[in-house]
């Protein structure tokens, strides 16, 4: 059985306040984009290991198959679930680690939904919903990826009706890695004094003043050539230019195909697709 994890983009990121427990409540919007990792598992009889991985594409920040999230999904099932036997698991990522676009969550969610349907576990959408959040705050928002509001640390969801089909999505991902620990050491937490919505409703031409990522001023200051990706993105033309998560992806809105974007942006990761008015 093979699924195709979808990843995402950031819409916004306000960093709003410091929690008690050290964590940070935000408000930001998850649009899913159609760059997806190809994930398949089979069922392995007479097998002497409960799962072995098979990894390939682009490099991830690690390969030690205990630490990869499909691999935790699988071991959590199988726990509560024994009459899931051994597998043989096949990861191609296409999506960039530590980009800032939520693949691994993606690969978890697509993994638990794969299993629970190839497997007839039964599992309850708020089962697996809560299984999820125990793996990351934006692990439950790919179970369903659409647009959606996302509030606390990234764990309340709220779809949205929002849409981006008809522009160009020209994504950039140079070869820097981002802690995100790091970067949310560097913010001021504040609250927004736009409304991400109500600033998201308004024509993506009026959005460079308005919508903001919290992350891109510190980041950026560490960091100057992921500010020169933004930089030459809104010199390319684009509508609209933001770092995406705690970065280091940065994407432009376009409203035409940017063929030049592989030579200017040569030592990069580099992805290019218009937008469907049904993105995922």
């Amino acid at each position: 059985m093979v699924v195709f994890p979808c990843c995402k983009i950031n819409l916004g990121l306000n960093i709003v306040e410091r929690r008690p427990d050290g964590y940070h409540n935000i408000e930001t919007v998850f649009y899913p984009i159609p760059l997806h990792d190809n994930l398949e598992v089979e069922s392995v009889k007479n097998a002497s290991q409960p799962y072995l991985l098979h990894l390939s594409g682009l490099h991830l920040d690690s390969e030690d198959a205990d630490n990869n999230l499909v691999v935790k999904v699988f071991n959590s099932l199988r726990s509560d679930y024994p009459q899931i036997p051994p597998v043989e698991i096949w990861l191609h990522k296409r999506i960039p680690s530590g980009a800032g676009l939520g693949g691994g969550s993606s690969d978890a969610a697509f993994m638990m939904r794969l299993l629970n349907e190839k497997y007839e576990l039964q599992m309850t959408d708020e089962d697996i919903t809560y299984r999820l959040s125990r793996l990351g705050a934006d692990c439950p928002f790919f179970y369903q990826p659409t647009p959606t509001f996302a509030t606390g640390i990234g764990d309340q969801l709220m779809p949205i009706d929002f849409d981006l089909g008809g522009y160009v999505l020209l994504l950039v991902k140079p070869d820097v890695h981002v802690s995100t620990r790091e970067a949310y050491a560097m913010v001021r937490p504040k609250p927004s004094s736009v409304s991400l919505l109500q600033a998201l409703s308004r024509p993506v031409e009026t959005w460079r003043e308005t919508v903001k990522n919290d992350f891109e001023y510190s980041v950026f200051q560490q960091y100057p050539e992921i500010a020169a990706i933004k930089q030459t993105l809104y010199d390319m033309g684009a509508v609209y230019a933001s770092m995406s998560g705690s970065g280091s992806s940065v994407f432009g809105l376009f409203t035409r195909s940017q063929i030049e974007a592989e030579e200017v942006f040569r030592d990069c990761f580099v992805y290019e697709t218009r937008l469907r008015f049904h993105p995922v």
